[in-house]
């Protein structure tokens, strides 16, 4: 009898272990990894479909599992600077614990895996773009007239003008995106945000973060760049405006200009049939502050 309980008792804790699998989401990453002798998959398919058999095993025992992006090149660098053998599987389990603790992971629900690779992706770019603009808004250091600090006066400002655009947008599902041009590199960041039926609106906290990051940057350096908004409600046509960076804060788009952006591919410049049943607009005014410049640097 208490051989059963001690049995029992284990299987409860087993299913209350949180558990992280590095996932290699592409043919590339896998290819890196297969110089691994301890590495013994095939081909990447496989790797999937073992990997999918393997969550889906843990779900049906309740046991709870998050995925991390595995890179192999970080990888490399984690077990020559920890002094570990990068063939030794405790090596790869030892990077993937610290993956969970400070890599983009998302949780595993039952999903498929053609779902959550590419969602994995999504927040291991999102990720990079904050740390990336954060690290460059660090780095612009006190204003030299009052000695504020441009980069969070710039954040601040960015959150005041996020806060306005939600606020005046028509009802509905809103899909924001803020590009800011600019060496060395061009970010990009995407704001979903859905609307229940009371009309209350639900914000992914991580996405805020990025694309408050990216909008900062692009007032505080006052690199040119855009915000586009389109909007999505039941029985009527998807609404698209948009603003551009200028001088600091945003100048608004007119419709001609919006309709010219949403229909030219930004890869090649080759123009774009516009979609049926979407009115381009200008914006709604945002206050006498709309168009006002940034902190003076």
């Amino acid at each position: 009898m208490a051989h059963t309980d001690h049995q029992t008792m284990r299987r409860v804790l087993r299913r209350e272990i949180a558990g992280t699998i590095g996932l290699l989401t592409d043919e590339h990453d896998f290819r890196a990894m297969r110089r691994y002798r301890s590495f013994t998959f095939d081909d990447h398919a496989t790797y999937l479909k073992q990997v999918e058999a393997v969550l889906k095993a843990r779900a049906a025992q309740g046991t709870h599992t998050t995925l991390a992006l595995f890179d192999p090149d970080d990888y490399a660098a984690y077990c020559a600077e920890a002094g570990l053998d990068p063939e030794a599987p405790t090596s790869r389990t030892r990077f993937t614990a610290e993956l969970a603790a400070t890599g983009p992971t998302i949780p595993y629900d039952g999903q498929p895996l053609a779902t959550l690779v590419p969602a994995l992706v999504d927040e291991a770019v999102r990720q990079a773009t904050w740390e990336y603009a954060t690290t460059l808004l660090s780095r612009l250091g006190p204003c030299p007239t009052c000695g504020e600090d441009i980069g969070r006066a710039a954040f601040t400002r960015a959150s005041e003008l996020l806060v306005r655009i939600l606020d005046t947008a028509p009802p509905g599902d809103r899909h924001l995106v803020c590009s800011v041009s600019g060496p060395p590199d061009t970010l990009v960041s995407v704001l979903h945000n859905d609307q229940d039926s009371d009309g209350g609106i639900h914000l992914d906290e991580a996405e805020v973060l990025e694309f408050t990051s990216v909008l900062a940057l692009g007032l505080a350096t006052r690199s040119p760049g855009g915000l586009v908004l389109r909007t999505s409600a039941p029985d009527t046509a998807d609404r698209v405006y948009g603003w551009r960076l200028r001088g600091g804060g945003l100048e608004a788009l007119t419709a001609s200009e919006v309709f010219d952006a949403y229909c030219t591919d930004i890869e090649s410049g080759d123009l774009i049939s516009p979609e049926s049943g979407v009115d381009y607009s200008e914006p709604p005014d945002l206050g006498d502050e709309d168009a006002a410049p940034g902190h003076p640097h």
